[in-house]
């Protein structure tokens, strides 16, 4: 069984799904800290004048983990991700499949980033008709530094195989993992352009982007063009 382990982002780009698309079992990496300004609570969409960055209000702390990390409503940040994205892809061909179900979330005043994250990422997941099995990593008790605890979760249900992105290099230790049974590999990000508004394409964009431009044709343009690195 492949699994992969990764933190929960806002809108995030179809790497993220192609990711999950890749494993049987994915998990949302949700009892670590949340970071600010990151994937977490942002993300970019492609406009008429260039990339626009989306980002949700977070209330934290130091030492906050991502699954308490609560949105803050004080500002009217729906109205305007909602206008913001109107306005970017209301010309784009599937626009109007998809954004009305897209704003019902967002609309929902959910409470913390994560159930905001994990909502629509599985909705996404819907459209693409992908159906890896997710799971939390809040549900396993597993502690331990960013070295062990990934390792200890994938005992924990059994992996024989874990796929990690390529930023994970630093902390994954492939001997522990050839020690523990437990085929490592990371990755890969390589991507067809698809079809897009405004001029020269921009890849590094929400998956909204991909859906409002290419509806149901969107999985031909989802999967990496180069094969995942086998360390061990």
């Amino acid at each position: 069984m492949k699994v992969g382990i990764i933190q929960s982002s806002y809108m995030p780009w179809r790497g993220y799904f192609d990711f999950i698309d890749d494993v049987d079992l994915f998990i949302f990496y949700d009892d670590v800290k949340y970071t600010h300004r990151t994937w977490r609570n942002r993300n970019l969409i492609k406009t008429s004048n260039g990339l626009l960055w989306l980002s949700v209000p977070v209330i934290h702390g130091r030492d906050t983990l991502i699954q308490h990390a609560a949105i803050d409503y004080s500002s009217r940040w729906v109205d305007k991700h909602i206008r913001s994205l109107s306005l970017a892809y209301q010309k784009a061909p599937f626009f109007k499949a998809y954004a009305d179900e897209l704003f019902e979330i967002l609309t929902r005043r959910l409470e913390t980033i994560s159930a905001l994250n994990i909502t629509i990422c599985k909705w996404v997941l819907e459209k693409l008709s992908i159906r890896t099995a997710l799971r939390m990593s809040s549900e396993f008790g597993v502690s331990g530094d960013k070295f062990e605890r990934p390792l200890g979760i994938l005992k924990r249900v059994g992996a024989t195989s874990y796929l990690a992105g390529p930023t994970a290099r630093p902390y994954t230790d492939p001997a522990r993992f050839q020690e523990a049974g437990i085929q490592l590999e990371f990755k890969s990000y390589e991507y067809l352009d698809y079809p897009q508004l405004f001029g020269e394409f921009r890849a590094n964009v929400t998956v909204m982007d991909l859906l409002f431009n290419c509806g149901e044709e969107s999985m031909s343009f989802l999967k990496s063009v180069r094969p995942n690195e086998i360390t061990v």
